[in-house]
């Protein structure tokens, strides 16, 4: 049984432990879409994860939600609207195939996920975006956008590269492709 909270209303420890999984997530903190490039490059880790815990206590909405399998902190997605995200303003994939006005605040993003991994397979990211999806709706967002991978063209990637999602991930949620910016990418988007 996979149960989703608002970072917010978790124990940081159990949001660290997420982030703990080796990899991209323990240097990167989701600052990734909310730093110019320079400000993500020179921040040491120590900054970037006081910058998400300060968001998770001062944000309001939330900037992500956290998955629990059996009481333990099993994975994370971000989810906000998408101005919170300047960098994704200036991402090839992200400002080349959405059809919504940038500066809109009823639209809605979800640039990452995270899963342990002793948790994958499992239905976490299903989960995560059913949670984040309901999360946008009762923010009061119009639509949702994920800019998820292909997984069929990058056969045998590492599960490092899908921290996006996949597109029959977001497919069985209902999210329908409205662009694809390379052949490995698409922007996908679902109407609440």
């Amino acid at each position: 049984m996979v149960t989703i909270r608002s970072a917010s209303d978790v124990p940081w420890r159990d949001v660290e432990r997420v982030f703990e999984t080796p990899g991209d997530p323990r240097t990167c903190w989701c600052q990734y879409f909310k730093l110019r490039g320079t400000d993500f490059d020179r921040a040491d880790v120590a900054t970037l994860a006081s910058a998400l815990r300060d968001q998770t206590r001062q944000a309001s909405p939330t900037p992500g939600l956290v998955a629990f399998v059996d009481d333990q902190p099993a994975g994370w997605v971000a989810v906000e609207p998408r101005d919170d995200y300047p960098r994704l303003r200036r991402s090839r994939v992200a400002a080349g195939g959405s059809a919504e006005e940038w500066g809109d605040a009823s639209v809605w993003s979800i640039v990452c996920f995270v899963v342990r991994k002793d948790f994958r397979r499992r239905g976490v990211a299903a989960a995560l975006v059913a949670g984040a999806v309901e999360h946008a709706r009762e923010a009061g967002a119009r639509v949702v956008e994920a800019y998820p991978v292909d997984s069929d063209e990058l056969a045998g990637s590492a599960a490092g590269s899908l921290y996006h999602g996949t597109v029959t991930m977001f497919q069985a949620a209902g999210f329908a492709e409205i662009a694809r910016p390379s052949p490995s990418r698409r922007v996908m988007a679902l109407s609440l």
